[in-house]
């Protein structure tokens, strides 16, 4: 079966009799009802708030005695008591003995080892539509959104940024469901939230634990140290930032900003710091997240293993997730940045939607003009060279004093003003050389800015040493207030190079005394843009999905969709720790897939705006169906490579690149409910009835032959076709009235796919079961890919990708 590197995956280890003596923090999994079901039974009203909360604290008190009963009391310390979507609590512990006692504790379901947990716009709404097709339709750009609350779990959030300042016209909650608090602290007082933000929460116990968290630098509160608040700062803008807020960076404005949806609300929950995270911090932040009531969940973030054991979908943080979804809240997790290698996911589970980050058609170039006619491109968003004149140029080393204590490579990194001579180096573009002591962080691109600025230089130009070779260089998006160019590519460097020693008159000792060579540098901050967009982004990890850490592929197509991810602006928080290169920024320049994992949340924002009875999976359904697989010209969507472009497959971007304008009118749904989940997850390969009664409380509902492709989902994948397999999807027309749908298929190489039936009139509101059976005609021992198109006379178009790997052509 195909197979490809695996990288930072979120894991939960369940223990075994190798445990890890080094391992001091676990969760542990209880065997008893959560808080939540307490709230669907009868004879417990929803609104019954008193017996919820009296409720709450004896599962927590349980807990509490539960260990008093079991450990002495200096042998552990419980950090949380997990009680409304499980039950169970995290435990910090000094000996193996304890765990043992647990293991063997009448009413411990499973434990799981603590997991350290890594972070993985003025111009995308314009970009994906939503301006002029999306906005008007549900009241305007700062109504749209209106009643539904993002939840961020992250690095916190800095709550005096203008993208999240309170805006007039907000009332209270439409919905009223939002019941969430705000913990205030260092840097965050409760009047932070304002109306914008209704919720604020910070989860440290484990990171204290594990003796991680500082406090002197990650703050003790929900305000963002880091910047990945970045991902709250910067993700939540992207999400639900106000409308047309100015982009101004370095004095120089480089647009308006908006969220997707402006008018949703923001709850924000700090479980990730300047260091990072664990997962048993992240399940508290889940499990409050969904008691406050947030409608959507947004997670920019990774582990740093794989899962062990039978399947990844049974780790504690996707079952988690699984029963968050059971209560109606839709999930988008970003897909990580591991491409272009397959089996790269970070985000596998079918009941989480996993997005993978495409390029935009904005690009920022900047470019530099030599005194012989040549040009080259590079990067860099900095100001212009004054005037149209040309400026000499003199590289760093023969414009500085020589030095018995710092090398020539140092020397030419241009970090060290006190050795530049002033006569030589004022007014001139100096040419410095990007080393590995920028790879080790020795060097930095922000400290060339700030010492060509204190030389009175007038620029600079950063070439590559041919040693380092084409490595990216880090800081080619930062914003510079000095004219500069960061030429990242050898062959410009070389010929930057040769131009300059031609032009260079030296002295018998080789040191440089006329420097002829000339230069002026052009305004790096216009963005140009391009028809070929967009285009799967090559670190944006890819499928195919798999189960365990075997690296053995599922019957789940992953990731769900694309979203633009790369060079993002979106805010910032100005005392971030996070990034040195655009410290003391209100924006910034991003790109990740954890950039694009915050456009969907919003959009998903905006389809709950629409639709608000619509489920998580209904959601899903409605973006993937809708999908657009051709790129602005028309042409098909291309991929990143390593060195080339290709065409890209489901396995790149999903079902497609998100459409929000025809998501939030998709025409027919494939829905799915927590049974179904369950159903799934007793088709997995390796996986017993008792390890899903461990993992989420009940068995499999039934003992009939089914596969994990049954799972009623907006695409097809079979990991394993043996001879031919019947699959079933049932659609429900929410298109707002009767539709006549025609099917047909285009047919995944060594398959033949038939559908039954091949017309079907289907009324509002109803639901039609479709049989699929896809019939191996040659053992490809690859994955081939098709589609089955529903059009409908309406209008609307239902797109289902379809991913086969025939193993044979005998039948079963």
């Amino acid at each position: 079966m195909p197979s490809g590197t695996f990288i930072l995956f979120i894991s939960s280890i369940i223990i075994s009799d190798y445990l890890a003596l080094e391992a001091k923090v676990f969760m542990v999994l209880m065997d008893e009802e959560p808080t939540i079901s307490l709230q669907t039974e009868q004879s417990y009203p929803r609104n019954s708030t008193d017996d919820v909360v009296v409720y709450k604290e004896r599962i927590s008190n349980g807990h509490d005695i539960f260990l008093e009963s079991l450990l002495h009391r200096d042998s552990y310390t419980k950090l949380y008591s997990y009680t409304h979507l499980i039950s169970g609590f995290t435990i910090h512990v000094e000996s193996e003995e304890v765990l043992n006692a647990l293991q063997n504790a009448k009413g411990v379901r499973a434990i799981y080892e603590d997991v350290k947990m890594k972070k993985l716009t003025t111009h995308t709404p314009e970009f994906l539509g939503i301006p002029a097709q999306v906005w008007p339709t549900l009241g305007g750009a700062d109504n749209s959104g209106e009643g539904v609350v993002i939840g961020f779990i992250d690095t916190g959030i800095n709550p005096v940024h203008p993208s999240f300042s309170s805006r007039s016209f907000r009332g209270t909650l439409s919905r009223g469901k939002f019941k969430g608090m705000c913990a205030a602290g260092e840097r965050f007082p409760m009047a932070a939230c304002n109306g914008k933000i209704v919720g604020a929460h910070y989860f440290a116990q484990a990171a204290i634990a594990h003796g991680d968290f500082n406090s002197s630098r990650d703050y003790a509160s929900p305000f963002d140290a880091d910047g990945h608040g970045r991902q709250v700062v910067h993700t939540a803008s992207t999400a639900a930032g106000n409308h047309r807020v100015p982009v101004i960076v370095n004095g120089f404005n480089y647009g308006y900003a908006s969220g997707m949806a402006p008018g949703a609300r923001i709850a924000v929950y700090k479980a990730l710091h300047t260091f990072g995270g664990y997962m048993s911090d992240v399940v508290a932040a889940i499990d409050q997240a969904v008691e406050d009531g947030v409608d959507i969940i947004s997670l920019s973030m990774g582990p740093s293993t794989i899962p062990s054991g039978p399947t990844a979908f049974l780790n504690l943080l996707e079952v988690e997730l699984l029963f968050a979804v059971k209560a109606g809240v839709f999930v988008v997790q970003a897909a990580g940045n591991g491409g272009p290698h397959s089996t790269s996911m970070l985000s596998f589970s079918p009941w989480i939607t996993s997005i993978a980050a495409s390029v935009t058609d904005r690009t920022y170039i900047n470019t530099i003009q030599l005194g012989n006619g040549k040009s080259f491109s590079g990067s860099g968003l900095a100001p212009p060279t004054a005037g149209i004149m040309h400026y000499p140029i003199a590289a760093a080393a023969d414009a500085s004093l020589r030095s018995t204590t710092i090398g020539i490579a140092s020397l030419e990194s241009c970090q060290h003003p006190e050795l530049f001579i002033p006569s030589l180096a004022r007014g001139k573009l100096i040419i410095c050389t990007y080393s590995f002591d920028f790879e080790y962080e020795a060097a930095t691109v922000t400290t060339v800015a700030d010492n060509i600025k204190k030389i009175g230089a007038a620029g600079f130009i950063l070439r590559m040493d041919p040693d380092v070779g084409s490595t990216p260089v880090n800081g080619t998006t930062m914003t510079l207030q000095v004219p500069g160019i960061i030429l990242n590519n050898v062959q410009a460097s070389m010929a930057l190079w040769e131009y300059y020693n031609s032009n260079t008159i030296r002295s018998r000792s080789g040191q440089a005394v006329i420097f002829n060579a000339r230069a002026r540098l052009l305004d790096g901050r216009q963005a140009i843009y391009t028809d070929q967009a967009p285009m799967v982004a090559s670190y944006s990890s890819r499928g195919p999905d798999v189960d365990n850490a075997l690296l053995q592929t599922a019957d789940v197509l992953k990731p769900n969709v694309m979203a633009p991810g790369s060079s993002i602006w979106a805010a910032w928080s100005l005392n971030s720790e996070g990034d040195q290169l655009i410290k003391g920024q209100n924006f910034a320049l991003l790109t990740g897939t954890s950039m694009a994992t915050p456009h969907v949340a919003g959009i998903a924002a905006l389809i709950k705006h629409k639709h608000p009875k619509w489920n998580p999976a209904a959601i899903t359904s409605a973006m993937m169906s809708s999908a657009d697989v051709t790129d602005h010209s028309g042409s098909p969507i291309l991929a990143q490579s390593t060195d080339e472009l290709v065409q890209a497959t489901p396995f790149d971007f999903g079902a497609g690149f998100i459409n929000p304008a025809r998501a939030i009118d998709p025409g027919l749904i494939f829905n799915a409910y927590f049974q179904d989940y369950v159903q799934f997850l007793c088709a997995v390969p390796g996986v017993d009835d008792e390890s899903i009664r461990q993992a989420v409380g009940i068995g499999c509902p039934t003992t009939r032959k089914i596969w994990c492709s049954d799972l009623n989902t907006a695409s097809i994948t079979v990991s394993n076709l043996v001879g031919s397999r019947k699959v079933i999807r049932q659609v429900t027309n929410v298109g707002g009235k009767n539709e006549t749908y025609r099917v047909t298929v285009k047919q995944p190489s060594g398959v033949k796919v038939t559908v039954m039936p091949q017309v079907f009139k289907i009324q509002e509101n109803g639901s039609r079961r479709l049989k699929i059976v896809l019939k191996a005609m040659e053992a490809t021992r690859a994955y081939s890919f098709g589609e089955m198109l529903l059009q409908g006379s309406n209008k609307h178009a239902i797109k289902v990708p379809i991913a086969v790997y025939v193993s044979t052509s005998i039948g079963f």
